[in-house]
């Protein structure tokens, strides 16, 4: 049992340090500066989203006992290939966002430039996929910078005096109302690699069968609430920022935060946050990703670790290449959302299948939650367009 708990508390971290990323924390502040206090509203809607998915997912992969690719493949030949080369792309593109910002990050706390600082952040990623027992490793590092980004987030809404009370009463009676804000949002927490992170990781700790589902829910949820912990907490923090009438820098938003939360200490804090955020989510994405391709060769399984690391190398060469992708961030969280409805319907379509879930009957209401969750995103998204 015990181990069981250290695999799912770790799935959990994995899960939400994946999500808080920088984008994750750009994405927030730029959202709040734009609907102040409505947007308590939109992660209140994110939320529920983000429930219906994690449910689904988790308990999917897990009773299956496979993969989220080997489900689509044995649904529909090819469909696990398209399923995995939407994953992988989107964990690529995000994760040269993580390197960049691992390296500000490390400029932010020392001077040091921001491709030095990246190349420092990518070696100790690195590392930890060589170590022998690399899950564990993994867990032990996400659960540590897990704590240390709530504690930073926490001292700063404490610090920036936000009106709780229109803040807590706009959380479910908004004034006004973003779909982009929420499709963005859906995708920087749950969509693209991130929604499978913990139920890849659950398989890998040997957490599998419908024995299994009380504590994989358990996991599920608390991995959301660890996330949407942190984003509350930004974005009670930049909301009193905001309205005490500082201004926010539009090329660095939750820099602004800190420092006119924390005074001149805050571009400190600010670069441990990130920094944090920035490293906890590059080894999520290159786990998660490579994930994602194991079962279609057993060289690939054989040499996961290598090829893992292979991904994060690409990630800072292509990151070193063409500089920080600043505007590409609140993008590639929008393009996620987009993904997040086509990996989440072919995983419900999966899971009424006999042949693939044997005598498991998925739940009714979580079916209806994952479907609705579905048609919401697919909506917004064409809405935008």
């Amino acid at each position: 049992m015990s181990k069981n708990k250290n695999a799912l508390l770790g799935a959990a971290f994995l899960m939400a340090t994946s999500a808080v990323g920088p984008g994750f924390l750009t994405q927030t502040t730029v959202f709040t500066e734009k609907l102040a206090t409505s947007f308590g509203f939109v992660i209140l809607l994110s939320i529920l989203i983000d429930l219906a998915v994690q449910f689904n997912i988790w308990q999917i992969i897990t009773v299956s006992g496979k993969r989220a690719q080997d489900l689509a493949n044995e649904l529909l030949p090819g469909l696990g290939y398209l399923l995995a080369f939407l994953i992988v792309a989107g964990g690529l593109a995000f994760n040269i966002g993580n390197v960049a910002g691992a390296g500000l990050g490390i400029e932010a706390m020392t001077g040091v430039g921001v491709q030095t600082g990246a190349i420092v952040s990518a070696a100790i990623a690195i590392g930890i996929f060589l170590f022998k027992e690399a899950g564990k490793a993994m867990d032990s590092f996400a659960k540590i910078l897990g704590f240390v980004m709530i504690a930073l987030i926490l001292y700063v809404a404490f610090t920036s005096h936000p009106p709780l009370g229109s803040a807590i009463q706009h959380t479910f009676l908004p004034e006004k109302f973003d779909a982009i804000a929420t499709l963005t949002l859906v995708g920087g927490t749950v969509g693209g690699y991130i929604s499978f992170a913990g139920a890849h990781r659950l398989l890998d700790s040997g957490v599998r069968g419908e024995n299994a589902l009380k504590e994989v829910n358990r996991g599920a949820s608390t991995g959301i609430v660890i996330t949407a912990l942190i984003r509350y907490l930004l974005f009670l923090a930049t909301l009193g920022i905001i309205l005490a009438g500082a201004s926010i820098s539009p090329d660095n938003p939750a820099a602004s935060v800190f420092e006119n939360a924390t005074g001149t200490f805050g571009r400190q804090l600010f670069g441990l946050m990130i920094w944090a955020a920035a490293i906890t989510s590059v080894v999520g994405a290159a786990y998660t990703s490579i994930s994602f391709l194991r079962s279609f060769h057993p060289l690939i399984e054989l040499y996961k670790s290598y090829i893992t690391i292979a991904f994060i190398l690409i990630s800072t060469v292509i990151f070193l290449l063409i500089g920080r992708p600043v505007k590409v961030l609140v993008f590639v969280g929008t393009l996620n959302g987009f993904v997040l409805p086509v990996a989440l319907a072919i995983l419900l379509v999966a899971s009424r299948k006999q042949r693939l879930m044997g005598s498991y009957k998925h739940p009714v209401m979580l079916q209806i939650a994952g479907w609705a969750v579905v048609l919401i995103l697919l909506s917004m998204g064409f809405n935008i367009f």
